[in-house]
């Protein structure tokens, strides 16, 4: 059992069941409330489903002969995705470092480094894209940048949560013997994160290959300039062919980061 499984068991036991059904009634309230304020209409979901239906059709059969096109776009948003997600995963290290209690043993660092994180994620990808576009101008630059942003967003979210629940009985062991922090961290904890470190790398990855394929729509590079030219233009069969080659790309990267994660864990 692993340490969040520890912690969800003895919240089980030590929270009454009273407490517990009032946290399942506050959690329906806001699910009913939410619904209500949205507008969300069942009724108005089926109303568009004649015309999903047709916009369907409309894609098919996808246009082959597009394939030739787009391949060039396609594998300079793999590139884009290759480089952002190397430099923010190693610019997450640091920063993850620093977001876990257990590391630095200091709130005044932790809470000020989790604050600015969590700043940066709620900024949208689509969003950086675009105001890097402003700064940089239309090309493949603002797309990794966007990506390098998000990369550090999802995995230093993931891994200082990760690095918190390591066993600290080894890092205890070498404070007691004198070891200076570089060592501490060396030996105690890259060996504990590092096959978690290395999944979340992967993850994001996979994720940044299908951000990397709609920034274009804001003029960052990548196969989602074909994206918008295409949807703009009602050239809904040449739009299939994109998705059903972005498709393909993003499985295979998903079957060979599965077999990664097999052989790490």
């Amino acid at each position: 059992m692993t340490s969040r499984d520890e912690r969800v068991a003895k919240y089980m036991k030590t929270t009454p069941p009273i407490k517990r059904w009032l946290s399942v009634v506050v959690v329906l309230a806001l699910v009913v409330w939410s619904f209500i304020f949205t507008g969300f209409s069942v009724g108005d979901l089926l109303y568009g489903v004649p015309q999903m239906v047709a916009l369907v059709q409309d894609m098919f059969p996808p246009n082959w002969g597009y394939f030739s096109e787009i391949f060039e776009p396609m594998i300079e948003t793999v590139r884009m995705a290759v480089v952002g997600t190397f430099i923010g995963a190693i610019l997450s290290i640091p920063i993850s470092l620093l977001c876990a209690t257990n590391i630095t043993q200091s709130s005044f660092i932790s809470i000020p480094a989790r604050f600015i994180l969590n700043i940066v994620r709620t900024i949208p990808d689509l969003l950086l894209a675009a105001i890097f576009v402003a700064i940089f101008g239309i090309g493949q630059i603002p797309g990794i940048l966007a990506l390098i942003i998000l990369t550090i967003s999802v995995i230093s979210k993931l891994m200082y949560e990760s690095l918190e629940g390591i066993d600290n009985g080894p890092l205890e062991a070498m404070k007691a013997v004198g070891a200076n922090k570089i060592k501490w961290i060396a030996f105690g904890v890259v060996p504990q994160a590092i096959a978690s470190y290395m999944s979340y790398v992967l993850y994001a990855f996979e994720i940044n290959i299908r951000a990397a394929a709609v920034l274009g729509l804001v003029g960052a590079g990548g196969i989602g300039l074909f994206y918008d030219h295409t949807l703009g233009l009602f050239q809904y069969q040449k739009t299939m062919t994109i998705i059903l080659f972005t498709l393909i790309i993003v499985v295979i990267i998903d079957i060979v980061s599965q077999k990664v994660r097999e052989r790490l864990i």
